[in-house]
């Protein structure tokens, strides 16, 4: 009898995840593009045309913000390994930070006139809103390895998750600005090029475009939380660390890590240059769209055409790792990436006056 136990255990360890729960984790991603992508994609265009800072002033808050994460998410990784809350040892924290996380993304586009056009507000309402986003990102993050440990299991489930990230991706980088257009003022019949549709599109560049982003941004945040409420109440923890290899954990562990460990140190890379260049890419975008192309209300068609591809090409990544390895996706993805900024680049220097 004493055996039993063990192999219950050893069995939920390895537990093959239905397709409810799967869903239910990848909701997380969904929601957090919904949420905190919003944000990046769109925040720094509303602070320099609706909001009324400068883009030099908008960029140093970018700046600034994202060195104060570079010392806080170690802290936050090490709070969360050390603590063990009754309703799990990851999952509460998507309920907890996640309400305060969809109120302070939608009070970034509060048009408030008693505070437009202030730096210090912007500064310290974007440096709360990214510091809270730490405390839901990463413990999700976490509970990924959490769920199983069977590895064609966590295969699927890396699939499924960014299938509903892309999906994410389709709703923050086509329809936001488009539904943003849908409801702010001075509206135009124009042509969204797409299939010769015409549209009644506002323009979102205007200082009185505020209520709209605010009444875009406030739908995103509700469906958002629901997504996060999806994976609180729809996903199970099994593996979990022992409070005697959590209390070990320093929040210095990470760099010393990073020192001695030179796999992680390309690694690291790898995720620098990546994530550097699309936030680069996703922010300047409606930059790019409104002043250079002169044609925002492209910006749907465009991100369409964009985001329907990594949808469906994301099931293709388990037959392309086997066939190539990961090693050789690694060493191609850094070329990769810098052409296409070059080719970016060619396409944005010769256009600025």
């Amino acid at each position: 009898m004493a055996s039993n136990p063990k192999a219950t255990v050893k069995n939920d360890e390895f537990a093959k995840l239905s397709w409810g729960e799967r869903i239910s984790y990848g909701a997380g991603d969904l929601a957090q593009n919904l949420i905190f992508g919003t944000v990046g994609s769109m925040l720094l265009f509303y602070l320099t045309t609706v909001y009324g800072i400068s883009a030099a002033a908008g960029a140093t808050i970018f700046l600034v913000v994202r060195w104060v994460n570079v010392f806080w998410d170690p802290w936050v990784g090490a709070f969360v390994d050390k603590r063990n809350p009754k309703l799990g040892k990851y999952r509460p924290y998507l309920m907890y930070f996640g309400i305060p996380l969809t109120f302070f993304c939608a009070m970034l586009f509060f048009p408030n006139p008693a505070v437009r056009g202030s730096i210090p507000y912007a500064f310290i309402a974007y440096l709360l809103t990214a510091m809270i986003y730490s405390l839901v990102n990463i413990p999700y993050g976490a509970l990924n390895a959490s769920l199983t440990r069977d590895n064609d299991e966590v295969s699927t489930l890396t699939t499924v998750r960014m299938t509903e990230a892309n999906i994410g991706n389709l709703l923050v980088y086509t329809f936001l600005p488009l539904f943003v257009q849908l409801a702010s003022p001075d509206k135009q019949s124009k042509d969204i090029g797409f299939f010769g549709i015409h549209m009644n599109l506002g323009n979102y560049a205007s200082p009185k475009a505020g209520g709209a982003y605010f009444l875009v941004m406030s739908i995103y945040m509700v469906i958002g939380f629901i997504l996060l409420m999806t994976t609180f109440f729809g996903v199970k923890e099994r593996v979990l660390p022992t409070k005697e290899e959590t209390s070990k954990v320093k929040y210095s562990d990470l760099f010393g890590e990073i020192k001695r460990n030179k796999p992680l140190q390309v690694l690291g890379m790898f995720f620098l240059i990546g994530f550097t260049f699309m936030f680069f890419g996703n922010t300047v975008w409606p930059f790019y769209m409104q002043y250079n192309v002169g044609h925002p209300e492209w910006m749907a068609s465009i991100g369409l055409i964009g985001s329907i591809p990594g949808i469906f090409l994301v099931f293709l990544w388990p037959i392309v790792r086997k066939r190539i390895g990961k090693k050789t996706i690694l060493l191609h993805f850094p070329i990769t990436i810098c052409g296409w900024f070059i080719s970016i680049m060619g396409l944005v220097i010769p256009s600025i006056p």
